[in-house]
């Protein structure tokens, strides 16, 4: 099973690549176990949507100008 840095690298890693198959297997197993993992998980997504969000509201106002 991985560690706690390749579980959370791996996380992040998947807000810029799509991940396989196995590697979202293996972080889903080790969450099971990792509280600490888990909750990173959790934050790593609500940032990542926060920006998409941000990045969307950001182009609009830019066109508005235009």
């Amino acid at each position: 099973m991985m560690n706690c840095e390749q579980a959370t690298r791996l996380m992040s890693d998947g807000c810029e690549r799509d991940l396989t198959i196995r590697e979202r297997a293996a972080i889903k197993m080790h969450n099971l176990l990792c509280v600490g993992c888990r909750n990173f998980n959790v934050q790593v997504n609500d940032l990542g949507r926060i920006a998409r969000r941000y990045a969307k509201e950001r182009g609009k106002e830019s066109s508005d100008r235009t």
